[in-house]
């Protein structure tokens, strides 16, 4: 039913664009065309194309008010749900406090003497210790810290140039701004003009791997090819404030972080992207193991440290190096 609801939305919603008049306007078309075009009102029995509008309205209002009703009730929980994590998490804090709370215990002279000769004799058997460490650190170490520190340094070269993502994981470009999460990007392309703007004064044009936004008659202010794929029939647009074209784009590929919209654009830099923990909890259990694979090895890869794979890969080769001691691996290069 849901599916069968939604289907009209695009085609309804651009209607709705062309009413400056609001729903009154909106609803007054409706039956103009059902008196025009068809025999709603003499059709039937009399009375049946009242019957049939107040059933359809006392239905809707009835799904409304449950909706409303739904949302209200769970943003109370979550209301409750917040004030009770932050009591159970001042409790804790209070109660850690306490216990790692300063102590004092007063020591004999004699207890005080043999208590320093045993923290001074500790101390110098970790100097010898760390000392001894330093000086047979194992050539194939040295050759993963040269390495990792190489890669760092290409790391940063090839991505000193990107931009930093904004606030929500997007760009603020001179003539448009947009946003994204793992599953969606939305764009706010602006219009400078001293009118309000409706649907028939802009060109929008979504398709699988291209966009176009833009006035009737100027240049495009974004036109390319997108950066990856998405679900036009998901996707859509609308006019906010007649001053503005807001996109909706829904991603195929919901694994991936986009670094531009179109191919023409400056990249941002998608290893400094933040994802919000909330977005995680709301995928299913093998999704969200991905996802969170995937922001770590871009965290590692930031660092110049390895990823997960590169982790295990390692943990191998050391586990082989310690069982067969009598081969010389330090001219060895690994990959």
């Amino acid at each position: 039913m849901g599916d069968d609801e939604e289907k009209y939305d695009g085609m309804l919603l651009v209607m709705a664009q062309q009413h400056e008049g609001g729903i009154q306007e909106l609803v007054n078309t409706f039956f103009s065309f059902l008196r025009r075009k068809t025999d709603f009102f003499t059709g039937g029995e009399a009375g049946a194309a009242e019957k049939l509008v107040k059933d359809s309205l006392a239905h809707h209002s009835q799904l409304a008010l449950k909706s409303h009703k739904e949302k209200q009730t769970k943003q109370e929980q979550e209301k409750k749900a917040k004030v009770e994590r932050a009591a159970r998490l001042a409790e804790e804090n209070k109660k850690k406090k306490n216990e790692d709370g300063p102590k004092i215990q007063e020591l004999t002279d004699e207890e005080a003497e043999k208590l320093q000769s045993e923290l001074d004799t500790k101390k110098k058997e970790e100097e010898k210790k760390k000392s001894d460490t330093s000086n047979a650190e194992k050539p194939s170490d040295k050759v993963e810290k040269e390495k990792g520190t190489d890669s760092e340094g290409e790391e940063d070269e090839k991505d000193k140039d990107k931009l930093k993502p904004n606030a929500e994981n997007g760009a603020d470009l001179p003539n448009y701004r947009w946003t994204q999460s793992l599953s969606e990007v939305d764009l706010a392309v602006p219009f400078d003009v001293m009118f309000r703007i409706k649907g028939r004064d802009v060109v929008v044009d979504i398709q699988r791997r291209s966009i176009k936004v833009g006035l009737k008659g100027h240049p495009p202010v974004i036109e390319g090819e997108l950066y990856n794929e998405v679900k036009v029939e998901e996707s859509s647009w609308l006019i906010d404030d007649g001053k503005m074209v807001t996109v909706h784009l829904e991603k195929i590929n919901k694994m991936e972080w986009w670094s531009k919209i179109v191919t023409t654009d400056p990249e941002i830099n998608t290893k400094k992207v933040c994802p919000e923990n909330s977005k995680l909890s709301d995928l299913d259990g093998e999704t969200r193991g991905m996802v969170e694979k995937m922001m770590y090895d871009q965290r590692q890869k930031s660092m110049g440290l390895p990823t997960s794979e590169e982790q295990k890969k390692q943990d191998i080769l050391k586990k082989f190096m310690s069982q067969h001691p009598e081969m010389d691996f330090s001219k060895a290069k690994f990959s």
